[in-house]
């Protein structure tokens, strides 16, 4: 188990790491709309889902993976209207087979931001199940040849 941390997101403001790379997954802790360097969250939820995403995008990249291999992405919205507004957004950083996701409303967010981002990611480059559609030569193509 290794932890992951750039200053191109947020420092952990607590007990924890911004991301744990497992085998060969990588879990990223709930991102918010943090600004790296300042802390501050601002602006209105389009912007505060766009640096959040940002905020992810940058510490997957550290642990060496992508935003192409996220498996599994959970949004915590403080206002579930807000949804199609950070869908929105979201759509610009993921692209098919878009990852699982789900989606919840919370009473509270830290620092008042209006939602937080979490994920998983994979390291490789190919799932195992990726594998299964690659075709390997059987024994009696190999016997004709010799």
């Amino acid at each position: 188990m290794k932890s992951v941390s750039t200053g191109k997101a947020p420092a952990a403001a607590g007990p924890y790491s911004q991301a744990i790379v497992c085998g060969d997954f990588v879990y990223v802790s709930g991102q918010i709309a943090a600004d790296p360097e300042t802390g501050i969250v601002s602006g209105d939820i389009t912007e505060q889902a766009r640096r959040a995403l940002e905020n992810l995008r940058n510490i997957i990249e550290e642990s060496g993976s992508s935003m192409k291999k996220v498996l599994k992405v959970t949004v915590y919205l403080s206002s579930l209207s807000d949804f199609p507004a950070v869908n929105k957004v979201y759509a610009e950083f993921f692209s098919e087979p878009y990852p699982a996701r789900s989606c919840v409303a919370v009473s509270g967010i830290p620092k008042g931001s209006g939602l937080e981002i979490d994920a998983v990611a994979r390291l490789r480059r190919y799932c195992i199940t990726d594998l299964v559609s690659i075709s390997f030569p059987t024994t009696a193509s190999l016997t004709k040849r010799l």
